[in-house]
């Protein structure tokens, strides 16, 4: 792990993310621009979680410019972080660290990028009653997220009582006039949604399976599935099968990115510039 001379180094630390598509979006946007930008992937699924400040103080060491942070580390990397954006704030949850003078910065893109996919992608759906399964990380960002986008009412379902607990605490406190319920993941059945977000790990390559029973879907507008590898999750495709309006993680990744990449170069990202290389990919 070394610098470069004149390079903007920065990477991506979670668990299992050999398949990540965001090295290739940011390095491609970074020689579009004429910058010196390499992207590292540093897996820490080996490693317990009291090893996650050592790596931060490791890459900062490195001359780092900052770090993307996924599963399980969004929630737990704020204690080590010294300022925190207004949406890190809110959310409770970080994937970008910036090192600039002697600090670590915190903010959270996932939360932007989801807002700014799901405003341009999901025009003029209902937002009355929206289930959101998880309150991990993730989820907290998508459920601020969907509270800001005007959503009535929020229904959180997730095994971990207690993040569940507390995202729709923080939810209600920070949008006091929405209504935000709570509901048991295994008790879905019977209740009806205008839409339903998964904010899980369930539909990825290492998680098949989907976070609602298939026939919750039936008669729902909408469905959003937050995973992008594989674009076409098991969720996805049987929402489609019924009529339901879908979209993918694509947007989230792609914009999240792109907000990472403004906030690492200062440099404005091109969006279908980076978008063409994510879809390079393929589903």
């Amino acid at each position: 792990m070394e610098r470069r001379d004149g390079a903007v180094l920065v990477g991506l630390i979670g668990n299992g993310i050999g398949s990540s598509r965001t090295p290739a979006m940011h390095e491609a946007e970074g020689a579009a621009q004429g910058i010196n930008y390499r992207y590292d992937l540093i897996d820490t699924e080996r490693e317990s979680a009291a090893d996650l400040g050592v790596e931060l103080a490791r890459v900062r060491a490195a001359g780092f410019t900052g770090v993307n942070i996924t599963h399980p580390h969004k929630q737990r990397v704020l204690e080590h972080v010294d300022v925190l954006s207004e949406e890190v704030s809110r959310v409770g949850a970080s994937n970008t660290l910036v090192f600039q003078d002697g600090l670590t910065h915190a903010y959270n893109t996932d939360f932007l990028g989801f807002h700014d996919a799901f405003v341009s992608e999901m025009a003029g759906q209902p937002l009355g009653r929206v289930l959101l399964t998880g309150a991990g990380g993730a989820g907290r960002a998508v459920g601020m997220a969907l509270a800001q986008t005007g959503v009535s009412c929020l229904v959180v379902a997730d095994r971990d009582a207690a993040s569940a607990v507390r995202l729709a605490e923080d939810v209600r406190c920070g949008w006091p006039d929405m209504s935000v319920e709570l509901l048991d993941p295994d008790d879905l059945t019977g209740h009806g949604f205008d839409g339903i977000v998964n904010a899980t790990p369930m539909g990825m390559a290492r998680y098949p399976g989907m976070s609602v029973p298939q026939d919750l879907l039936a008669g729902r507008p909408w469905v959003v599935d937050i995973v992008y590898f594989p674009l076409e999750t098991a969720l996805l495709r049987a929402a489609r099968s019924m009529g339901c309006v879908t979209m993918s993680g694509r947007g989230m990744a792609i914009m999240q990115a792109v907000r990472a990449f403004e906030l690492f170069t200062g440099a404005t990202a091109d969006v279908d510039r980076m978008g063409a290389v994510f879809d390079s990919f393929g589903s």
